[in-house]
């Protein structure tokens, strides 16, 4: 009870926190495909990853080192597993599901089913129950992630385990979600949290480069700092500290709702940076999304 006190304190004081939080949630993740977009055209995925888990992770050090609690071996291996299971398991399981073919338009879409699965599991592993009103705002949030994505999905002839791949990645990381809140062990400074994760997701990272024989090297253009500067800085360093922090202050099903939007404002990214189409269609969705999600974050 103590450890929720200060959170709630804070909430009550900052009425427009949660909003600006989710606002930052909600850029942040979706702007996790400018970064890939610039970068993947100049490397291999593993490399790509291999190089922004490590670049992150080695900011993040000294910070870690000159700020942070002295850790526990206990605590550096909690961290340690989650990252693999927030980071390198999730990106990269998404990851090699595309590069199994699977369409980036359904592996999109299975992936923004992760506020779904992370409300199905507060209950049981949170005891957060959901509303009718909280279940009715999620299933409206669905539906209008599902109209926006409708024309790009189509479901190829990849493998099968690669789509089961793709469902797997997501529902580990709404279980590392979950843990996140319930785990006290996992509750350090994020600047330490993140760097023990980065780094240690950058090891798992470059030895799957290396098996794949892409080797560690990153190509030196202008289009790859570019895009592995966005992925630090603000997919990386933003997204997760905001979204680690939040969990902490408010309920996970409230958190990751959030993140519905995020399909609709990549859509929104994807047209002013590289010109491609917005339907009325998308719109609508976009409108239908945000209904959903404000009635859930009530």
């Amino acid at each position: 009870m103590s450890d929720l006190a200060p959170a709630l304190s804070i909430r009550q004081q900052h009425p427009l926190l949660w909003p600006a939080m989710a606002l930052m949630l909600i850029v942040g993740w979706s702007s996790g495909f400018i970064g890939i977009r610039y970068a993947n055209e100049e490397a291999g995925i593993a490399v790509l990853l291999f190089w922004r888990t490590l670049i992150s992770g080695l900011i993040l050090l000294p910070f870690a080192i000159a700020f942070g609690p002295r850790l526990s071996l206990r605590a550096v291996l909690a961290q340690m597993g989650f990252g693999v299971m927030a980071v390198f398991l999730y990106l990269g399981g998404f990851a090699l599901a595309i590069g199994q073919r699977v369409p980036t338009g359904l592996v999109a879409l299975i992936s923004d089913l992760l506020p779904l699965a992370i409300a199905a599991m507060s209950q049981p592993l949170l005891g957060e129950r959901l509303s009718s009103r909280q279940w009715l705002g999620t299933a409206i949030a669905l539906a209008g992630v599902l109209l926006v994505s409708f024309d790009s999905l189509s479901f190829g002839t990849a493998p099968l385990w690669a789509y089961g791949l793709t469902v797997a990645s997501m529902l580990v990381f709404a279980l590392a979600s979950i843990l996140h809140r319930r785990q006290p062990v996992l509750r350090i400074p994020v600047c330490q949290s993140l760097c023990i994760q980065t780094l240690t997701s950058s090891v798992l990272f470059g030895v799957c480069a290396l098996i794949a024989g892409e080797g560690l090297a990153p190509p030196l253009t202008q289009q790859f700092v570019i895009g592995m500067a966005w992925l630090v800085l603000i997919a990386t360093f933003a997204t997760y500290s905001v979204y680690y922090t939040a969990l902490r202050m408010f309920p996970a099903a409230k958190v990751s709702a959030a993140i519905y939007l995020s399909p609709p404002v990549t859509m929104i990214w994807a047209w002013a940076l590289f010109s491609e189409p917005l339907t009325v269609v998308m719109f609508f969705g976009l409108a239908v999304t945000m209904l959903g999600v404000w009635i859930t974050s009530r």
